[in-house]
């Protein structure tokens, strides 16, 4: 049991050593993903769809969080968080 909770805590420690490494950029609307996005998911989501997604893919995963996981996003803040990672990690900056 011990070992167990040892294992538990060192695993925890790791991941979120690993999630404050990673930094968002700066620009409006910055606030909003740091206030919505990151509750539910590492932010590693974000980078992994870098210059992937253009906006209708943004919008679409971000309406996607709310239909279908259940992230609790106020409808009148997702144009701040779709411009915010259309502008920063859009499919060629979009």
């Amino acid at each position: 049991m011990t070992l167990r909770l040892i294992c538990l805590f060192a695993f925890s420690a790791a991941a979120l050593a690993e999630e404050n490494s990673i930094k968002l950029q700066d620009a409006p609307g910055k606030s909003l993903i740091e206030a919505h996005c990151r509750t539910c998911h590492s932010l590693d989501y974000i980078e992994m769809n870098a210059g992937i997604l253009d906006a209708a893919g943004w919008e679409k995963s971000v309406n996607k969080m709310i239909d279908v996981m259940g992230a609790s996003i106020p409808r009148g803040e997702v144009p701040g968080i779709v411009t915010y990672l259309r502008q920063s990690y859009g499919k060629a900056r979009e």
